[in-house]
């Protein structure tokens, strides 16, 4: 007789822990916020407790703690509707797709690099073409050794995407293809380069790749609007309504809609920030399967298929080695929040097209992540966790109400044409700049803890994309920095040494760490602080703007500009 063996006792996790209600909670959250506040300054425990509330950008609110809701709605299962929690259980051996970027126009330098990647690790290959990327005429050339039964291909371009589709398709035609995607996205194009919208094409792509297995023809890419500033919130917005606007033009020119849908795949940005990246993911499917109910699409095929790159915007030119900590965060929240398939950018493609070595820790962040952090063992690791389940909440609330206004609007085109989507984005980029020159939103390494000395990246530069009245022209987040950063560096063109300013150590309490303050937002925009009694251009005294200059609700950037101006740096 076999004898089942006996189960261990559940763990009773942190039960030495006593018991605590809300009340209690914000007794003790008052009694630490009080600290260092005059008897009369006290706030009463609601008032504490509100001081703590955060919102993130788009008005998503974090509260300072959470917890189990009265009556929790349920789950959920992966591979289910509203497919909140992913489409399906992930493969152990490929827990999602690791899709490498390429964009170097020189043809046998890529096919090189899109076999090195295939052999260590890389599981599909995407290429951009275009003016910005790699000729449509060198792409057969460059998928030459691919076996494509086994690796998907993907290709994108913004100024030629009939030409780049074209010539994957000859080359999957002529091979089993387990899947890829041609790259359609008539809506993303023209936000990017500012010209009209031509769909027209969609319909024949999509019939041309019947038998064609897991071949999509269509991709919603977001990152034009996420690169040009936009939130979150309004990212996600914007890929619903491309994505119901081309299931409309499909569905009008003879398409079934639930064969439309399925040939749609998002490409969104992931960023630092963990669980908004999670959430966002995660909202997103729940808002496409909602789409997918109302035109009736079959409920097992309403889940999104989800590409996940990481954001262009929060990428630096300084100090561009802290990107390889930016990207394996983006890289972690896209796992927590189940992308399907996941590309992180080399660090220096803000400096050009990567290296060898950048493109093998891009490639590595993934494998690391997936094989030895053991987050990939674990479908939808986040779900349950009370703080991402409001976050995925509000995310996708917040997004639908975006959709309802594009849809207001008379659809995506009509938005873009307007202006209402350059006036979103614009709004979110003043909010967001304002943050970054207060240093409310830290840069590490551009904005705090920056590099003296550092010497730039010498990459090739990339070729310039063309573009026209109305494109979403990319706004990095430390760009404002680079610029103070690149008037020093042009100064000490001309005079041998960047531009100095006098920094004085006061009598006052902490005087040596203040300094310090002081000399490293100096660093910030590459200037050169020295004592004193030193013969300089400038002077950064305590009597006007001095060490207040370090204070956290300051305008840096306008303080900055001012002592450059000073030193007679040039604009």
């Amino acid at each position: 007789m076999t004898v089942a063996p006996k189960r261990p006792a559940a763990m009773a996790l942190a039960a030495h822990f006593p018991e605590r209600t809300e009340a209690q909670w914000r007794e003790l959250v008052a009694g630490v916020v009080n600290k260092g506040r005059t008897e009369g300054e006290h706030l009463a425990p609601e008032e504490a407790v509100a001081s703590m509330r955060t919102v993130l950008e788009g008005g998503l609110p974090v509260e300072p703690l959470y917890t189990r809701p009265a009556q929790p709605p349920p789950l959920g299962v992966p591979g289910e509707m509203p497919f909140t929690r992913g489409r399906a259980l992930r493969d152990a051996d490929v827990p999602w797709d690791v899709r490498q970027l390429h964009d170097d126009p020189d043809a046998a330098v890529t096919r090189s690099a899109v076999l090195a990647d295939l052999e260590h690790g890389v599981t599909s290959v995407w290429l951009h073409v275009g003016a910005d990327g790699l000729a449509a005429t060198d792409v057969a050339q460059t998928l030459a050794d691919v076996r494509l039964d086994l690796a998907p291909v993907v290709v994108s371009s913004w100024d030629d995407q009939v030409a780049a589709a074209d010539a994957l398709y000859a080359v999957l035609s002529g091979s089993p293809a387990s899947s890829g995607n041609l790259g359609h996205d008539p809506l993303g194009a023209a936000a990017r380069t500012g010209t009209p919208a031509d769909l027209s094409p969609l319909a024949d792509a999509v019939r041309r790749l019947t038998g064609h297995g897991g071949v999509r023809a269509v991709t919603v890419d977001t990152r034009p609007h996420a690169d040009a500033g936009a939130t979150v919130v309004d990212e996600l917005g914007f890929a619903l309504a491309t994505g119901v606007s081309y299931l409309r033009h499909l569905e009008s020119d003879g398409i079934e809609v639930a064969d439309a849908f399925r040939h749609i795949e998002f490409r969104v940005s992931a960023s630092a920030d963990q669980f908004l990246t999670a959430a966002a993911l995660r909202a997103l499917r729940r808002a496409w399967a909602r789409v997918g109910e109302s035109v009736g699409v079959p409920a097992d095929s309403r889940g999104a298929f989800t590409h996940a790159v990481t954001s262009g915007r929060m990428f630096s030119r300084d100090d561009a080695w802290t990107n390889i900590l930016r990207s394996t965060i983006a890289t972690f929240g896209a796992s927590l929040g189940g992308a399907d398939a996941i590309t992180v950018l080399p660090f220096d493609t803000v400096a050009g097209l990567p290296t060898t070595f950048s493109r093998r820790i891009a490639r590595n962040t993934q494998i690391l992540l997936a094989e030895e952090s053991n987050v990939a063992r674990v479908t939808d690791p986040a779900g349950g966790a009370w703080y991402v389940e409001a976050l995925t909440d509000e995310v996708a609330a917040a997004a639908w109400a975006t959709f309802q206004d594009v849809e207001r609007a008379g659809g995506m085109a009509d938005a873009l044409a307007s202006g209402l989507v350059a006036q979103r984005i614009s709004a979110s980029v003043a909010e967001r700049d304002h943050a970054l020159a207060t240093r409310t939103k830290p840069l590490t390494g551009v904005s705090t803890f920056p590099l003296a000395g550092e010497k730039p990246l010498t990459r090739t530069r990339r070729a310039d994309l063309p573009s026209f009245a109305g494109a979403l022209l990319p706004h990095r987040d430390s760009a404002v920095f680079e610029a103070l950063r690149d008037r020093s560096a042009a100064y000490a063109v001309q005079h041998g040494h960047p531009p100095r300013v006098a920094v004085p150590t006061l009598d006052v309490p902490r005087a040596a760490d203040r300094r310090i303050d002081a000399v490293n937002l100096l660093t910030v925009a590459g200037m050169e602080a020295v004592d004193a009694d030193t013969d300089t251009a400038a002077s950064l005294r305590a009597t006007d703007r001095g060490y207040e200059g370090v204070a956290r609700d300051m305008d840096v950037v306008a303080f900055l500009s001012a002592l450059l101006d000073e030193t007679g740096a040039p604009a």
